[in-house]
C-alpha cells in the first residue's frame, strides 16, 4: 500500500531543488492597507518553513 500525499499541504508548500520547504508569508489575506510598503512587498515572497514544522510537513508530503 502506498503512502498518500496530504493535498491541502501540497497546495501550500513547495520543495526547492536543494530540499528546503518554502511557503507563503502568513497573514496576507486582508487588512493589508495598514501595512507599510516594505511589509507589503515582503509578503509577496516565499519564506522558508520554520524548522519546528518541517518534520510534520515532510510526513504529509512523502513523495516531494
Amino acid at each position: 500500500m502506498s503512502l498518500k500525499t496530504h493535498k491541502a499541504t501540497a497546495k501550500r508548500m513547495r520543495m526547492t531543488g536543494s530540499g528546503k520547504l518554502m511557503q507563503k508569508q502568513r497573514g496576507q489575506d486582508h487588512f493589508n492597507a495598514r501595512d507599510t510598503g516594505k511589509v507589503t512587498r515582503s509578503k509577496r515572497r516565499l519564506i522558508q518553513t520554520p524548522k519546528e514544522e518541517q518534520k510534520t510537513i515532510r510526513q504529509l508530503l512523502p513523495y516531494s
